[in-house]
């Protein structure tokens, strides 16, 4: 029998990459329309693995990045950033 591959909590991890500054905001965005891998989810509970592609709204921008690593703590900006790989295209300055 494997074991299965360790996760954690949806509204957890996008408060530990600093893209909200309260889980209680994380979790309100994620009830209202986040997808991981192209299935929206409707519970802040959802379990994220590395690999995991997640769409979500901050602010008022749709944000599609790749989860590196579960990360363990809300750390300082530079270690928040190797949890994740932004994947939206570059904007393009006029």
């Amino acid at each position: 029998m494997t074991e299965a591959q360790p996760g954690i909590r949806l509204d957890k991890w996008l408060c530990y990459c600093r893209f909200f500054k309260t889980r209680a905001l994380a979790g309100k965005a994620v009830t209202s329309g986040t997808r991981v891998n192209d299935v929206r989810l409707s519970k802040a509970s959802a379990l994220v693995r590395p690999g995991d592609e997640i769409t979500f709204m901050q602010a008022r921008a749709v944000r599609y990045v790749r989860v590196n690593a579960l990360g363990y703590r809300r750390g300082p900006a530079a270690e928040a950033q190797t949890l994740y790989t932004d994947l939206a295209p570059a904007k393009v300055a006029d």
